[in-house]
């Protein structure tokens, strides 16, 4: 291993001890992904260096890569046992449905950037994430052909969740997402159960705007 990846490799497991584990990320599974997931190839060269820090970071387009944690925290919200189909609702710099792609059966992923989504599929197609299916739309209508699914992650801010969503979540599924205004929100994790939404939430966080039909204008 040359010397530039043994860097990298090492402040991955930095920040897996230090921004994961220490701030109470328990699930097995999202500390594997994390700990083996590229990230400082999921931003830019010139920002590869910065990849593994404590804070989000520009991805081009008006859009951000989340900071590790706030992933960490969302992925283990959602409570997955491997076998899951799960939709991702902003593709963004592609590393929260790479970190998924570790741990569940498939990953359907939306973004409506084209320029994003041409870049996420030819990174994924590179890292061979095989199990990640990529779709150009908009997000807020969900993916209902391939519905339902066992799980669902909003990467971006919305004024309330996304009716289509709730409608596409199967029943026993999670879906986590923030919900909130323009600047700030709040983390929510819904359950669909028989008989109705059992809404949790999970504390203020700050994410940037869900754009769609369902979520916020341009």
């Amino acid at each position: 291993m040359n010397d530039e990846l043994n860097k990298f490799v090492r402040w991955r497991k930095n920040m897996v001890e230090n921004q994961i584990i220490a701030r109470g990320i328990m699930d097995p599974a999202v500390i594997d992904a994390m700990t083996h997931v590229p990230r400082h190839l999921f931003v830019s060269e010139a920002m590869a260096d910065s990849a593994y820090g404590d804070f989000p970071l520009p991805i081009g387009e008006g859009q951000t890569i989340s900071q590790p944690y706030i992933i960490a925290e969302m992925t283990q919200r959602l409570e997955l046992s491997g076998s899951e189909r799960v939709l991702e609702i902003g593709t963004g710099s592609g590393y929260q449905a790479a970190i998924l792609s570790q741990i569940v059966y498939r990953v359907y992923t939306i973004e409506r950037n084209n320029t994003l989504f041409l870049q996420t599929r030819k990174l994924f197609d590179k890292l061979k994430y095989h199990n990640i299916v990529t779709r150009y739309s908009d997000g807020t209508q969900g993916w209902k052909q391939e519905s339902p699914f066992d799980a669902i992650i909003v990467t971006a801010g919305g004024n309330q969740i996304p009716e289509p969503l709730v409608d596409q979540l199967a029943v026993g599924g999670r879906l986590v997402m923030p919900v909130g205004g323009h600047y700030s929100q709040e983390l929510l994790k819904i359950e669909k159960t028989k008989t109705g939404i059992i809404t949790t939430n999970l504390g203020g966080c700050r994410f940037v705007k869900l754009i769609g039909q369902h979520g916020w204008r341009e």
